[in-house]
């Protein structure tokens, strides 16, 4: 069996953090691949977060590439460059764990008062709400949410997906289609959005959400931050209508020091670290030796973007 031909780049972009460019390499050839020149390649190992022109005008110049494996699950960046000539792959599913588990102390470090105790500077009053046996809500049906499922077992709630195709999901004791979502947001103590970013979702959070939602629950975001009306989340944390939000992405991002959800003891904002580089770069390691092996077996890859779908 021939070795697969593949191009790690752009190159000038990997030196960020230290040993990336041979980590991926190690990958391609631990999955029987070998690495050449793009004009050699049929496949390449795209690592850039967002640089759309630059992969357009790679596969432009090197008709013989084949197969893009894209570096995140998030592929916003490249929907304008996806075509039906090449077999395109994305890190769907390779973050998920950290992801989730990122969410989980989100979600614990909000409803606990984490944040707000974090804050003083002297004995407070108590505040707090559990976990346990509370109702969650989640909107998306991948793999962040199949992994937070797992995690939020040993705290005996109820949980509740929202998702494009309502189709049962293990652990979950409903699963609803998104025109149900108003009704079930009412039912939560927490809800926490772990859905890719399509014209549909962006927004989906708005002011009618988040008055559907309980005074006292808590939004927990760590997905896109698109998905949220960032002036209707100020809104409804300054009046009360819901008990707090704990984000790892904003709209705009990175949000400006002067922004008013800094001033508010009712948030957690991280700065998009559910998935640090040092994390993730193993991670992805393992999923480009897995795909390499697969494409050079002529098997399915993981990961596959669908195009209808725009994820």
């Amino acid at each position: 069996m021939p070795a697969v031909r593949c191009a790690v780049l752009p190159e000038e972009g990997l030196h960020k953090l230290e040993g990336q460019l041979q980590r991926l390499h190690e990958a391609v050839i631990a999955g029987g691949g070998e690495i050449t020149d793009p004009g050699d390649a049929e496949a390449v190992i795209w690592a850039a977060h967002d640089a759309p022109d630059a992969l357009r005008q790679l596969l432009a110049d090197n008709p013989g590439i084949r197969w893009v494996q894209l570096p995140f699950a998030g592929i916003e960046p490249y929907v304008g460059v996806l075509d039906d000539d090449h077999t395109w792959t994305c890190g769907k599913g390779v973050y998920a764990e950290p992801v989730a588990e990122h969410a989980l102390a989100l979600t614990l470090g909000g409803m606990r008062g984490i944040s707000r105790y974090a804050r003083a500077s002297s004995w407070s009053a108590p505040y707090g709400k559990n976990l346990l046996g509370a109702e969650v809500c989640i909107l998306g049906g991948g793999e962040i949410t199949r992994s937070l499922v797992r995690l939020l077992s040993p705290f005996g709630g109820s949980i509740t997906v929202v998702r494009k195709r309502p189709d049962a999901i293990d652990g979950v004791d409903r699963v609803v289609g998104a025109g149900a979502l108003h009704d079930v947001l009412g039912d939560a103590d927490v809800v926490v959005l772990a859905l890719a970013l399509t014209p549909e979702t962006h927004g989906i959070i708005d002011a009618a959400a988040l008055s559907a939602m309980r005074d006292d629950a808590w939004l927990v975001n760590v997905a896109r931050g698109r998905h949220v009306v960032t002036d209707d989340l100020v809104t409804a944390l300054r009046n009360g209508e819901i008990g707090g939000a704990a984000l790892d992405v904003t709209d705009p991002e990175p949000l400006d020091e002067r922004h008013p959800l800094w001033g508010l003891d009712n948030v957690v904002i991280t700065p998009h670290v559910g998935n640090t580089p040092e994390m993730g770069l193993e991670l992805l390691a393992r999923r480009i030796t897995e795909n390499v092996a697969r494409y050079g077996r002529g098997e399915q890859l993981l990961g596959p973007v669908h195009l209808e779908l725009g994820y």
